[in-house]
């Protein structure tokens, strides 16, 4: 994961028999967690006085919300938002790993279009603009941004620096990621992670879709 290109099984392999949870590192203020579960695992339920989003990482599973234990399916590439006080488990029958993100501030703002308990695929959220760049806030707050980009074909990002750590993730299409005068190819379920001041910069490679989650400290 040192500035290269990576997935999430192998930064947080699958453990028969195992529920294992590693911090990113992104940054305190916005906690940022990757939880892999073998098969037949779960999780009981607990929850947070803050709101969470989970985001499908591999492999398939069930999270189980409020006091009915309601099981809602997550899949790869799907964002589930879960407010604050909401009783959350997950169980897996054949293994799954996904990515908790804590919003701990009390201000933030949260994309009306992501509804509470209902998982939606993140790369169906935001559409191509002929010649352009789209943009679209999922949440922010003052120490962090989560958002997704839609490159049409022929466009790109010239290199900049950006004020935190930041983990961007490939879900539609292939993208060369330039870091600090070195590229590397980036293609659909892959993620890469770029530091505070990082020197960087997205060409796509044809129409590329990315989430970009930015923690700033």
């Amino acid at each position: 994961m040192n500035n290269v290109p990576f997935t999430l099984s192998q930064v947080r392999p699958i453990r028969d028999a195992m529920t294992v949870s590693r911090p990113s590192g992104l940054g305190y203020g916005v906690p940022v967690t990757w939880f892999s579960l073998g098969a037949g695992t779960s999780i009981t339920p607990e929850y947070y006085d803050c709101t969470t989003l989970y985001l499908g990482g591999e492999g398939n599973g069930r999270f189980l919300l409020g006091v009915d234990g309601q099981e809602v399916s997550v899949k790869p590439g799907e964002v589930l938002y879960v407010p604050p006080k909401t009783l959350c488990g997950t169980k897996t029958d054949s293994g799954m790993i996904y990515t908790e993100i804590i919003l701990k501030k009390e201000n933030f703002t949260m994309n009306n279009i992501i509804k509470a308990g209902q998982p939606i695929e993140l790369k169906d959220l935001i559409s191509y603009e002929a010649g352009s760049i789209a943009n679209l806030d999922i949440a922010h707050a003052d120490n962090m941004k989560f958002i997704l980009m839609a490159f049409d074909e022929g466009t790109g990002l010239t290199p900049h620096r950006a004020p935190g750590n930041a983990i961007l993730t490939a879900l539609e299409g292939k993208a060369i990621i330039g870091y600090e005068g070195k590229d590397y190819e980036l293609n659909a379920g892959e993620s890469f992670r770029f530091d505070k001041n990082g020197l960087h910069s997205v060409t796509a490679q044809g129409k590329f879709k990315m989430s970009l989650l930015l923690v700033i400290e």
